[in-house]
């Protein structure tokens, strides 16, 4: 069937004064445009086209990009207001609306919102939300302590990044769990699940957790003694800050790193300093 806000692979049927016919398996049709034709396509081709509504709300084809698909999410330019909402640059002729009671917080021109696109259930219409925990939890959907994923980086927080995590839930990427990583809004990135909390909450980070980044930490810090001539001032009792600038690594990290080495007799301990031995 003909799916609103999705893209398909349909069949050119006929050929009428307006355009191409398009058809799907159950023999629905819909309109490509002349004006989105091309000379080389031929009755029977099958052609990938973006299925929305026009101007004057008609289902109609296109081969042309979308940003994103119903039930996806996205970061979007608002390129216009009026009085019944926002209207966000989706790639299409017809903007996307943000209706008010679907806003976070007031949208202006220029600026860009993560939402979710989706089918209006009231009129069918496509449209988008920035208030996205009203359709993926702030909670686990069946994710495990370190795993790999997908991250698209939402807006800041006082405490870091708001994560759509695999379209699946929301989650906070930490500032200090940000290591050697570009973090763009809008973007999307690796991450891994930091932790999942008691009450089902998802902190996240750039890096694994735990003891399969000591192995390279380590070497890191042994090379950055050797080089400082067996000395450096930093401890377990230096700054977050201080150890994320020279290691690009958590404290905790850190601990666990010079705890390795101090064990296998590396490295001197004091309470301001490490040392090498030699």
């Amino acid at each position: 069937m003909i799916k609103l806000g999705k893209y398909q692979t349909l069949t050119i049927e006929r050929k009428v004064d307006f355009g191409f016919f398009l058809t799907c398996n159950e023999g629905e049709e819909v309109l490509l445009p002349n004006k989105y034709c091309q000379s080389s396509m031929n009755i029977g081709d099958s052609i990938e086209v973006f299925i929305y509504l026009d101007s004057e709300d008609r289902i109609t084809a296109i081969n042309k990009p979308a940003y994103a698909q119903v039930g996806d999410f996205v970061a979007l330019r608002c390129i216009d207001t009026n009085n019944v909402g926002a209207f966000l640059d989706w790639g299409l002729p017809k903007d996307l609306m943000v209706p008010f009671a679907e806003q976070r917080k007031t949208m202006e021109v220029d600026s860009r919102y993560l939402v979710y696109v989706y089918e209006n259930p009231v009129d069918g219409r496509i449209i988008a939300s920035s208030k996205l925990d009203k359709f993926i939890p702030e909670k686990s959907k069946g994710f495990t302590n370190n795993q790999e994923v997908e991250l698209l980086v939402g807006p800041k927080t006082d405490l870091g990044y708001k994560c759509v995590i695999e379209n699946r839930a929301l989650g906070i990427l930490f500032f200090d769990e940000v290591f050697n990583q570009d973090v763009t809004f809008g973007h999307k990135i690796k991450g891994f699940i930091k932790r999942v909390r008691p009450d089902g909450k998802i902190d996240l980070s750039t890096r694994q957790q735990g003891y399969t980044t000591l192995g390279p930490l380590a070497e890191k810090i042994l090379k950055m003694l050797a080089e400082n001539g067996g000395h450096m001032a930093v401890s377990d009792k230096s700054s977050p800050e201080l150890i994320r600038r020279l290691f690009a690594c958590s404290k905790r990290e850190f601990k666990m790193a010079i705890g390795s080495l101090y064990k296998q007799k590396k490295i001197l301990l004091t309470k301001t300093d490490i040392e090498l031995i030699k």
